[in-house]
């Protein structure tokens, strides 16, 4: 009989889990990575905005140039706000994920204890089998002696 471990469907349920984890792991990442670009696009307009502001030099623009830079600023601060929440996120999905990688290895580890008891168990019925065999033959090679024995005399 082939070894069947009783507990199969709940570590492929947590493997599942674990992978659906990995993939909201990703997500996260992928927010981060996002949120990162739209900071590195805003510092390239402030940089684009100060060089316009200091190689024009209209002094009539010189108002408006100051607003749109304090609004890119501000953008500046959220988008940094915005950042460290994703980070955060992050951080608890791969505490999450880390979560779900012991639970399916607790599990793997009581199929592979169960598969060597397993192991262990048919190897002491065949060595059960192999004596039982071996104490018919015996018998059966001292019943034939005596036969012959007797026959002999």
């Amino acid at each position: 009989m082939p070894f069947r471990y009783r507990l199969q469907k709940v570590l492929d349920f947590r493997i599942r889990k674990k992978e659906e984890q990995l993939q909201e792991v990703i997500k996260a990442k992928n927010e981060v990575d996002r949120i990162q670009g739209l900071i590195n696009a805003n510092n390239q307009e402030i940089s684009g905005v100060i060089h316009t502001m200091r190689t024009t030099s209209d002094f009539r623009m010189m108002d408006a140039y100051d607003k749109y830079l304090k609004h890119l600023y501000e953008k500046a601060e959220e988008l940094e706000r915005q950042k460290q929440e994703a980070l955060q996120k992050l951080e608890i999905e791969k505490q999450k994920l880390v979560e779900c990688e012991k639970e399916v290895k607790v599990l793997e580890k009581h199929k592979e204890k169960m598969l060597e008891a397993y192991k262990e168990e048919q190897k002491q019925i065949e060595n059960k089998q192999l004596s039982e065999v071996a104490v018919q033959k015996y018998y059966q090679r001292t019943k034939e002696r005596k036969e012959e024995e007797g026959e002999d005399d």
